[in-house]
């Protein structure tokens, strides 16, 4: 496993900010660290990286313990924090070199990192005449410099706008396919994007991991329709595959169904067999942000 996390809580005084978090994450794996503010996302992050020492609990990146093999830790981790720290009066190419030095990685690695991060145009110009999406690229660059096999990025593409989010999306997909990659992000497409597998935290607690082919066959389908009278909810749940009636207002109600085939021909019939009309009808599907509220929303 490139990451393991094993019955890990961290305690603020009389807070707990993480409680017995325990999952791991395989190699070449891109995996999305959801949750709301506050829900530990970060604090988890800065354990793995070595910022942080956990209260209880072990874990270890590329089998190398957080907690005992320190320096290990950090050379299998490119770190992009949520706050890039970069040096806005250095030029790209010399802010890379200083960084080079410090990991004693050649020359040629800052060549490779400028061309993996699309940064050959800019490598010549200062950090604060950039962009914020090719901040973003020079952090993502320094973060790869010295080869790592897991990279840790977290929230890398807050205020970024459509076009730069796009750009850094398809550069981290890019980067994923040689490394294990755990991405903490508040934003649903993101992960829908990018990732193979999510974890959402709240609270302090796992409350969902799954790979998002597994999420992919579990979302239900949802079709809103509108009939020309009311209908009793209970008729309406015995359409074959309805797991749920919602009357939404008026004449108008979302059915919601345990299946993936289309079930509008089924809503058609209902509405036949019992002389309705139907005034509009529209299929929708449930999605990651959807299960992201019902999860975080409830959680106690």
């Amino acid at each position: 496993m490139s990451i393991e996390v094993s019955h890990i809580s961290k305690t603020y005084g009389t807070q707990k900010a993480l409680n017995d978090v325990t999952f791991s994450i395989k190699k070449g794996e891109i995996v999305g660290f959801l949750g709301p503010n506050g829900a530990g996302k970060s604090t988890l992050m800065k354990i793995l990286t070595t910022f942080l020492r956990a209260s209880e609990g072990a874990a270890a990146v590329n089998g190398f313990s957080v907690n005992d093999e320190i320096s290990r830790v950090q050379r299998s981790i490119g770190y992009l924090p949520e706050h890039n720290p970069l040096y806005l009066d250095m030029y790209v190419r010399e802010y890379l070199s200083f960084n080079a030095e410090i990991y004693k990685v050649p020359e040629s690695a800052i060549d490779h990192v400028i061309q993996v991060t699309g940064l050959s145009d800019e490598s010549h110009k200062k950090i604060a005449h950039l962009s914020k999406g090719y901040r973003q690229r020079v952090g993502l660059a320094n973060a790869l410099l010295h080869d790592p096999e897991v990279l840790i990025l977290d929230e890398p593409t807050t205020g970024l706008d459509p076009n730069q989010l796009i750009e850094i999306r398809e550069l981290i997909k890019k980067i994923g396919q040689k490394k294990t990659v755990l991405l903490s992000t508040h934003i649903m497409q993101e992960v829908e994007a990018i990732c193979d597998r999510v974890i959402i935290i709240n609270k302090g607690e796992i409350v969902l991991d799954k790979s998002m082919n597994e999420l992919a066959n579990q979302k239900e389908q949802i079709i809103e329709v509108e009939f020309d009278y009311r209908v009793e909810e209970v008729a309406l749940e015995k359409i074959e595959k309805v797991s749920k009636v919602e009357n939404v207002q008026g004449f108008v109600y979302n059915l919601y169904f345990s299946t993936q085939n289309d079930m509008r021909a089924r809503v058609f019939d209902f509405a036949h067999d019992n002389g309705l009309k139907i005034l509009q009808l529209h299929k929708k599907n449930a999605t990651l942000e959807k299960l992201f509220v019902d999860l975080t929303a409830t959680q106690k």
